[in-house]
C-alpha cells in the first residue's frame, strides 16, 4: 500500500527520482537499519521523494573543516570518495576575489542540476538524453590561511540510487585514459588496429572489461583527439620530424616542395638503411605508384629493390599531389641526389609521364651512367585481350604461339623478330596499329633486347612493385593524415627489415642440405643465402642430370668449349666455355641475373672443377653483401626511440601486474596486501610529483611530434584529384562488366528466371488466379 502510495505521489510530482522501480536495495521503515554488505541507506522525505547516504569508511568521507592543500586534491579526495560510493563527480561554481584568487569553490554530484531543454521540452532532430535529476550533493571549500581550503558545507544525501557495483565501470571516476592505454591505442595504430580491436586487446591484457579502466567511446575519443592535435598543422609537423631525424643521423636525407600558397606538393626521403641497400641491390629498380594511402589522395611511390633472399626491398620514397612529367621529374632527381648514382635499370608501367621523365633525369647529362627503362611486360600482355579481342586470344592459339617467341630469354634479337613476324602473318594482322605500335618499342620490354645487359633479367614485371603496395596497404589507410601515414610507414619498414634479420640469422646460423656428391655445391652453401642457395642448387642438380653434351673441344689456354643440349628446352643447342675460374653460356642467365646457369655448370663438372669459382659469385647474393656498403653510420641517439622504449616499458609492467595478482590467486588476504603495496606506491609517486606534468597533450606529442611555433611556413597539402583514386576515376566499361560479372546474379525461386522474382513471378500470379 505504501509503495503505490509513494509511486502515484511520485508520478503527480513529474519526477523520475521517487521511481521505486529503479532502487535496487532500500530500506522504508528504518533509516537507520543497514544490513551488512549494504553501501548506502535511505529515507523517504514527506513530500514522497527517497534520499540516499552512502555508507563509507570514515577515511574516505570528507567532513565539515577538513583541510586540503589544493583544489586538485580536494577533488581528487571528493572524486575517491564518489568511486566509493557509486556516483560521478563535476566541477561546480566558484567565487573569486578581486585578484582572481578561487575564494570559494563547488565540487558536485554529476546529476546536479537540470537540463533545460528537458524541462522546456525543446523538440530536438537528434535523441538525447539527459542525467540532471536536481541532486544536491555537494562539498564547498572555502579559502583559508596559506592558500589553503578547508571543507565549508558538506551535503551528503544524494535523490537518486548509486550506481549498482557491475556498472561502476562506466562511471567517470573509473575512467581515464591512462599513459598505458593511450600508448595501446597509438601502438595498435601503427599496424592498421582499429579502436575496436585495440579495446578488446586491452580488454584481454588486463583481465576483463571492467579492469581495462575505460570504454570503447574512450577509446575512440582518444584517436580523434589525435587527428585534432595534428589538424591543419600537418604539413609542418612532418617537416620538423624529418629535420628532427636529419639531426640525429646525418645519412638520413628528404626533400620537400611547396605550392604558391605555401601547401606541400612533394615530398621524398630516403633513411641510411634505405640508401645503404641501394648501393648494394640498386642495380635494378622498380617504381610503381599507388593510391588511398592518405586523406590528401597524394600519390604514394616506393622504390622498390630485390635483395639477397629475393625479397622486395624499399630504397626510398616520395608523396606526390600529380602524376606529371614534373613531378616524376622531381623525384627521380632527389632519388639521385640522396643514392650518388643512377640505378642500372628501372621498370615501370606504360605510364606516359614516366616515359618522358626517366629519360629526361636519368641520363648521362649529370655525368653519370645512363639508366635502361624498362616496361613491364604483364601490363602490355594484359592489354592483349582488350586491343585484339577475346575470340582471338582466348579461342585460337594465337597468344600460345606469340608467348613463346616474347617470354623466352633463350633468343637472340633475330630469332625474335623473325618469329613474331611468322606469327603476325599467320594471323593476317600486319596492319594493326596497336601491334605495329608495341613493336616500335620492342626494345623496352621484350627480353631478348636485354640478354647482353646485366642484371636486367632480374625484373621483367612491376610484380615488385605491385607486392610492395599490396604490402603497404595493410598498413595505411585512406583516412590518414601525413603523421599517421609516416608513423605507419616506419611500421611497415619495421616488419619489412626484421624480415630480413630473420633471414640473415636463417642464413647464418644454419647449413642447407645438400643433394649431390659434388662439392662445388657445398661451397655454394656457405657463399649464398639460403633462398639463393636453392636456386644454384636445382642448376646444378639439373646441370648433373638434364644436359646432353653433343661436343667437347680440346682444352685451349685452359678453356674448354661444349655444345650442350638442355633436355627441357626444344631445338636450342647452348654454347659454353668454361675453365676453372670462369664460364660463358650461350643463354646468359649469369649476365642477366647474376645467378650460374645449368649449362655452365655442365661444363665445369666435366672438366672436373670442385670449388665454386670467384668470378661467378655476385656480392648481392652473398651472406655478406652489406659488409662491404660504406654509406654512413645509421645509429639514432635514444630519445628519438623514446617512445618506442616506453611502450616496451609499459608492455613489460602490465605483464608482470598480472603476474602478481595471478600469484595472489582468489586469496583475500594476499589481494589485501597487493592492493596496500600498489596504494603505497601511489602515494609515494604523488609525493615525489611524479607523472604530474606529464599531460595528455605532452603525450600526443611525445607520439606524432610538437606542435611547431609561430607561423606554418608549410601548410597540409590541397586535396588531390588523381586518375588511380577509386572512388573518383573514370572506370571502363570492361571493368564495369567484370565486376558486374562477379556478383550473384538473382533468379526466381519458382521458375528460376532473371527477369523477376517470387513476388512478381507470372506463373505464380497465373496459379493464384
Amino acid at each position: 500500500m505504501i509503495i503505490t502510495d509513494l509511486t502515484k505521489i511520485a508520478d503527480n510530482q513529474g519526477s523520475v527520482c521517487g521511481d521505486l522501480s529503479r532502487v535496487s536495495s532500500c530500506v522504508i521503515d528504518d533509516a537507520n537499519d543497514d544490513s551488512e554488505g549494504d553501501i548506502s541507506c535511505s529515507r523517504i522525505s514527506p513530500g514522497g521523494n527517497r534520499y540516499y547516504v552512502p555508507v563509507v569508511d570514515a577515511a574516505f568521507t570528507p567532513f565539515v573543516k577538513q583541510i586540503f592543500e589544493s583544489l586538485d586534491c580536494c577533488l581528487k579526495f571528493y572524486k575517491e570518495y564518489g568511486r566509493y560510493c557509486g556516483f560521478d563527480v563535476r566541477k561546480g561554481c566558484d567565487k573569486r576575489d578581486e585578484k582572481g584568487t578561487t575564494i570559494l569553490k563547488h565540487f558536485v554530484c554529476s546529476r546536479e542540476g537540470f537540463n533545460e531543454l528537458f524541462r522546456n521540452k525543446v523538440v530536438r532532430g537528434r535523441r538525447t538524453v539527459s542525467r540532471r535529476c536536481g541532486c544536491k550533493a555537494r562539498v564547498v571549500l572555502k579559502l583559508m590561511e596559506c592558500n589553503r581550503y578547508a571543507v565549508h558545507n558538506f551535503v551528503e544525501e544524494h535523490n537518486h540510487p548509486f550506481v549498482d557495483e557491475s556498472c561502476r565501470q562506466f562511471l567517470r571516476v573509473n575512467r581515464e585514459m591512462t599513459v598505458g592505454l593511450r600508448s595501446i591505442v597509438f601502438d595498435a595504430a601503427k599496424v592498421n588496429i582499429g579502436c575496436s580491436k585495440s579495446f578488446s586487446l586491452a580488454k584481454e591484457m588486463y583481465g576483463g572489461y571492467s579492469n581495462v579502466g575505460a570504454t570503447l567511446r574512450d577509446f575512440r575519443n582518444f584517436n580523434r583527439d589525435l587527428k585534432q592535435y595534428v589538424g591543419e598543422k600537418d604539413g609542418q609537423m612532418m617537416i620538423d620530424k624529418f629535420k628532427v631525424m636529419q639531426k640525429t643521423s646525418s645519412s638520413f636525407y628528404y626533400a620537400y616542395d611547396v605550392d604558391s600558397a605555401g601547401h606541400l606538393t612533394k615530398l621524398f626521403w630516403a633513411d641510411p638503411v634505405g640508401r645503404r641497400y641501394f648501393e648494394i641491390y640498386g642495380d635494378a629498380v622498380s617504381f610503381d605508384a599507388t593510391f588511398d594511402t592518405n586523406k590528401y589522395n597524394m600519390v604514394f611511390a616506393p622504390f622498390t629493390g630485390v635483395d639477397k633472399h629475393d625479397r622486395c626491398v624499399t630504397f626510398a620514397a616520395c608523396l606526390l599531389s600529380q602524376e606529371s612529367v614534373s613531378d616524376y621529374s622531381w623525384a627521380f632527381e632527389q632519388l639521385v641526389k640522396a643514392m650518388g648514382r643512377n640505378p642500372v635499370i628501372i621498370i615501370t608501367d606504360q605510364c606516359p609521364a614516366m616515359k618522358v621523365a626517366v629519360p629526361a633525369v636519368f641520363s648521362n647529362a649529370n655525368g653519370l651512367v645512363p639508366t635502361k627503362h624498362r616496361l613491364c611486360m604483364w601490363h602490355i600482355m594484359n592489354k592483349f585481350p582488350i586491343k585484339l579481342g577475346n575470340r582471338l586470344c582466348k579461342e585460337t592459339d594465337f597468344m600460345e604461339k606469340l608467348k613463346k617467341f616474347i617470354w623466352s630469354s633463350f633468343l637472340e634479337i633475330d630469332e625474335f623478330e623473325k618469329g613474331w613476324a611468322e606469327v603476325i602473318k599467320e594471323f593476317k594482322l600486319e596492319g594493326n596499329k596497336w601491334l605495329l605500335d608495341m613493336y616500335e618499342i620492342r626494345s623496352s620490354w621484350i627480353p631478348a633486347y636485354f640478354r647482353d645487359e646485366p642484371m636486367f633479367g632480374l625484373l621483367r614485371t612491376t610484380s615488385r612493385s605491385e607486392s610492395e603496395n599490396f604490402f603497404f596497404s595493410q598498413f595505411h589507410k585512406q583516412g590518414d593524415s601525413l603523421c599517421e601515414f609516416w608513423i605507419r610507414y616506419q611500421s611497415a619498414m619495421d616488419r619489412q627489415r626484421n624480415e630480413t634479420k630473420r633471414l640473415n640469422n636463417e642464413s647464418n646460423s644454419s647449413m642447407p642440405t645438400t643433394l649431390s656428391t659434388w662439392y662445388i655445391e657445398d661451397d655454394a652453401a656457405k657463399l649464398f643465402t639460403r633462398t639463393i642457395f636453392y636456386k644454384v642448387q636445382e642448376e646444378i642438380l639439373a646441370g648433373c642430370l638434364d644436359m646432353q653434351i653433343k661436343r667437347m673441344s680440346d682444352e685451349v689456354d685452359g678453356v674448354t668449349n661444349f655444345e650442350i643440349r638442355d633436355v627441357k628446352v626444344k631445338d636450342k643447342l647452348f654454347k659454353v666455355s668454361v675453365s676453372r675460374s670462369h664460364a660463358v653460356c650461350s643463354c646468359k642467365k649469369f649476365v642477366m641475373c647474376g645467378i650460374v646457369c645449368r649449362h655452365s655448370f655442365c661444363g665445369l663438372k666435366q672438366i672436373g672443377v670442385t670449388k665454386f669459382p670467384k668470378t661467378l659469385v655476385l656480392n648481392r647474393w652473398m651472406k655478406i653483401a652489406e659488409c662491404g656498403s660504406s654509406s654512413g653510420s645509421i645509429s639514432v641517439e635514444n630519445d628519438f626511440l623514446k617512445m618506442e622504449q616506453v611502450s616496451v616499458k609499459m608492455t613489460d609492467i602490465c605483464y608482470d601486474f598480472r603476474q602478481v595478482v595471478d600469484k595472489a590467486g582468489l586469496q583475500a588476504d594476499r589481494l589485501d596486501y597487493v592492493h596496500k603495496v600498489i596504494k603505497q606506491l601511489n602515494d609515494d609517486l604523488d609525493s615525489h610529483g611524479v607523472g604530474v606534468d606529464f599531460t595528455k597533450r605532452d603525450h600526443m606529442a611525445a607520439m606524432v611530434g610538437e606542435e611547431p611555433q609561430g607561423d606554418l611556413a608549410v601548410l597540409a597539402p590541397n586535396v588531390c584529384k588523381n586518375k588511380g583514386n577509386y572512388f573518383k576515376r573514370l572506370i571502363s566499361e570492361r571493368e564495369k562488366a567484370v565486376t558486374k560479372s562477379k556478383k550473384r546474379v538473382r533468379r526466381c525461386k519458382e521458375c528460376s528466371a532473371v527477369t523477376h522474382d517470387l513476388r512478381t513471378c507470372p506463373n505464380r500470379n497465373r496459379g493464384e488466379s
